[in-house]
């Protein structure tokens, strides 16, 4: 039964929030092994990133202008290149204030929107490439992410077929958060597959359109090398123990 004690915590807070939790899943999820997988990650050769120098004449809070660049690709890819700023920016506050209270700018500089625009960009040319190494497949933005006890449900970025793709504006490469964010994901997407007959993701693409990144793992192997060689079913059913058990973690 969910504890309703305290409030439900939204899956993505909850992977980073929280001490502990998914250490205990994933004990091999340190520096080595995220440095190992960063090594794979590789460019697309038709994009250019962004110019830090740019970047820092931006006058809007990084995290706002870049969830509008994320918003605005959604657009751009749903509505045949035509796409509008305004809504762009309604979209980007709703999902910043799920998070963070949120302000939105009332002005923007040319270099803003410039930004934004050649992320949205690079990221509409990612998912578009990626929509044609999957047949058959179609981008789906915000897919639903299961909840679990006072784990509320949420949503991801973006998914293709059976891949979760996420996407991270950072001037960084990809960190132990980032990989625990997606695990915690993908534990909740299985745990409800299971119950109700579903299929589970099987592939993660991890994706900067600010660096033009792109990583590419199979979840199965990143399982087995973040945790003590657990299968999927041990490590869904040990993160059920842990929410069933502890409900004072949230």
């Amino acid at each position: 039964m969910t504890n309703r004690r305290f409030p439900l915590r939204d899956p993505r807070t909850v992977a980073r929030d929280i001490p502990g939790l998914l250490d205990i899943l994933f004990p091999r999820l340190s520096g080595a092994l995220v440095a190992s997988l960063n090594k794979q990650y590789k460019h697309f050769p038709a994009l250019k990133p962004i110019s830090e120098e740019d970047i820092a004449k931006t006058t809007t809070h990084k995290a706002m202008l870049f969830e509008i660049a994320v918003a605005y690709a959604e657009l751009l890819i749903g509505s045949d290149n035509q796409a509008s700023w305004e809504v762009a920016v309604e979209v980007a506050a709703r999902r910043q204030r799920r998070h963070y209270n949120a302000k939105v700018p009332t002005s923007w500089t040319k270099t803003d929107v410039d930004i934004a625009t050649h992320a949205a960009t690079n990221l509409v040319y990612m998912l578009k490439w990626l929509q044609t190494e999957i047949p058959g497949s179609h981008v789906v933005s915000e897919p639903s992410i299961p909840g679990m006890g006072w784990i509320a449900s949420g949503k991801g970025d973006f998914s293709i077929g059976k891949t979760l793709i996420e996407v991270k504006h950072t001037d960084r490469n990809f960190m132990s958060r980032d990989f625990k964010q997606v695990l915690m994901y993908w534990l909740l997407n299985y745990a409800y597959t299971i119950e109700n007959d579903g299929v589970s993701w099987t592939h993660l693409i991890m994706l900067n359109p600010r660096r033009n990144i792109i990583l590419q793992l199979e979840f199965d192997t990143l399982l087995i090398s973040a945790s003590s060689n657990s299968n999927r079913v041990e490590l869904s059913e040990q993160l059920r123990a842990i929410v069933n058990s502890n409900p004072d973690w949230n």
